[in-house]
């Protein structure tokens, strides 16, 4: 099962993966990114996909292999 996974260590919460993705992705009201739900399906896979290429910091990724 493929899941999006973060680094939240050079992840600015900058929303432009919110922006692509808003089912998966939101930034909180603390400015702090949020994964509603890391699973990526058939359904949301262009989205996260793009969210991934957006992102300014390389933060996101799509980790295949996931548990």
């Amino acid at each position: 099962m493929a899941k999006v996974e973060v680094d939240f260590d050079v992840c600015e919460a900058n929303a432009l993966c919110e922006a692509m993705a808003p089912d998966v992705f939101f930034v909180d009201d603390d400015d702090f990114l949020q994964v509603e739900d890391p699973t990526v399906t058939d359904e949301n896979r262009d989205r996260v996909q793009r969210a991934v290429a957006v992102c300014p910091k390389s933060a996101l990724r799509i980790n295949e292999d996931a548990e």
